[in-house]
């Protein structure tokens, strides 16, 4: 029944029939998995239900440049062809177009990170057969047009980007002398040119639309080479063309300085081996702790306007890599089960995170490619292995739990998100010391987005869960009661969150 449930979602869709989204989202839940949406549609289409029954609001997906566009090894632009028109002959959106009309079916939102590298022949220097090269600005905001005219009647989220302080997806980074004792930043003003380009020009392909720049990945090194990563703090600087006391700068590639402008702002703190609650003592460097430091950053670039955007954050990618199978820069599963529910909890208190989306469903494969970290290639950030089975994790990603204890304090606050579409009422239920079974404490309504917050004084030695109802669905007209994780919060622990267990 299940596939034929899917089947049918999935043609419904094709067919121009898209669901409605299951709720209303302040706090929004993303899901990414490119492997899976663009390179392998068979497993997809159950993998895209499995999220929308979870809650997911909006899927991430990667508008890949270099594999849409014509003659990708080419260093002229084909002949005839008109890179604004996305029916223009030599594009390939079926890869797209599959995995949007997927997400869509299942009641879900689409947002396109609209990114390169781009074919060779939209590089500046296209002798260097380097397609990361600095793209051309003016071919990018023909392509980013493109993908807005062609979605613009099935997304209204576009993503300047990704990651372009990584040489992985722009470069080069810095510019070097010889000896590379003096770099100087290049990829914060190649970047700035993209989102002056491509901003514009898909507000007037689809109009209405929201443009999210930044993308940033969370780390940088301090430069020896061209293509070092930029710490994403300096990054944010450079591009607004300031000093690092904010000070605006005149010269070198900020002369005729114009600031860019988008409508918010996206990010990817992941933390790596970090706590959500532990900062990074580097003060150009911003994870999942640090995101005041970032906020921070923002709000003076926006307050001397080399910064034309909101104070909105998106979370576009986040995730930590397990061990197994990673030994070398992953953590344990008990503690991916209480981070992901902690950083939740962190991006929601924050006020100012509209969404954080989790990467990625199913781990990579693991690649043996030398020593060291080397030898864990890929990203093994996954609530599910990669052959499909569950991590722990997966338990509690439908209702997270996080009780918050400040120090030896007896009161406490409770939060958790019933992410699935629910009933509207969750109960707050309480294990004494000793007793047997849980009984209940309180029912609490819950936000539009599932979010709820309760606050108790504890006993000591007790546990704490809640209880939620899901929707009736044709699966199961009338579902039974489920329970969240379950927390002892008298229980002595470094972090003042405590999560709930793997159930």
């Amino acid at each position: 029944m299940r596939r034929a449930l899917v089947l049918l979602a999935v043609l419904g869709a094709m067919l121009g029939v898209a669901a409605a989204p299951a709720r209303a989202a302040d706090f929004e839940l993303g899901m990414e998995d490119e492997g899976l949406l663009l390179n392998n549609p068979q497993l997809a289409v159950f993998a895209v239900s499995d999220w929308s029954h979870l809650g997911v609001d909006v899927v991430r997906i990667h508008a890949r440049w270099w594999e849409i566009a014509p003659q990708t090894d080419a260093v002229r632009k084909p002949s005839g062809f008109n890179a604004k028109d996305p029916d223009s002959k030599g594009y390939n959106w079926g890869a797209l177009d599959t995995a949007v009309s997927m997400v869509r079916a299942n009641g879900m939102r689409a947002m396109l990170t609209i990114t390169g590298p781009g074919p060779l022949w939209s590089s500046t220097e296209p002798s260097r057969h380097n397609p990361l090269w600095i793209p051309r600005a003016s071919d990018y905001a023909d392509f980013a047009r493109a993908v807005a005219t062609r979605y613009g009647s099935q997304v209204d989220r576009y993503l300047v980007w990704n990651e372009p302080n990584q040489q992985g997806w722009l470069q080069p980074q810095w510019q070097c002398d010889s000896r590379r004792r003096n770099c100087t930043p290049v990829s914060p003003h190649v970047y700035r040119s993209l989102v002056r380009a491509a901003t514009p020009v898909i507000h007037a392909a689809d109009p209405g639309s929201e443009v999210v720049m930044g993308e940033l990945a969370p780390i940088g090194d301090p430069p020896i080479s061209a293509n070092t990563p930029v710490k994403p703090l300096i990054f944010m600087r450079e591009m607004g063309c300031v000093d690092a006391h904010y000070k605006s700068v005149h010269t070198g590639r900020c002369k005729g300085f114009k600031a860019p402008q988008a409508d918010s702002f996206g990010y990817h703190p992941h933390p790596l081996l970090n706590a959500p609650d532990k900062k990074n003592p580097d003060p150009d460097e911003a994870q999942f702790a640090d995101l005041s430091r970032l906020f921070s950053v923002l709000d003076k670039l926006r307050a001397r306007k080399r910064l034309r955007v909101s104070g909105n954050i998106h979370l576009t990618e986040f995730g930590y890599q397990t061990n197994p199978p990673d030994k070398a820069v992953g953590i344990s599963l008990a503690k991916q089960t209480t981070y992901l529910q902690q950083a939740a909890y962190v991006a929601w208190k924050s006020k100012r995170v509209r969404g954080l989306s989790f990467y990625q469903w199913d781990d990579e494969p693991v690649i043996n490619r030398g020593g060291g970290t080397k030898r864990y290639s890929g990203w093994q950030t996954g609530l599910r292995f990669n052959n499909g089975k569950p991590k722990p994790v997966l338990s509690t990603f439908p209702a997270p739990f996080i009780i918050e204890r400040k120090g030896k304090a007896k009161s406490v606050r409770l939060w958790g998100q019933v992410r699935p579409d629910a009933d509207r009422t969750i109960v707050v239920q309480i294990k004494p010391k000793g007793a047997a079974d849980y009984t209940d404490v309180a029912p609490v309504t819950t936000a539009a987005d599932g979010t709820w917050v309760y606050r108790l004084t504890i006993q000591t030695g007790a546990s704490y869960r809640y209880r939620w109802t899901p929707a009736p669905s044709l699966t199961e007209l009338q579902p039974a009661p489920r329970a969240s994780g379950s927390v002892d919060p008298s229980k002595s622990e470094k972090t003042e969150m405590r999560a709930g267990s793997a159930l």
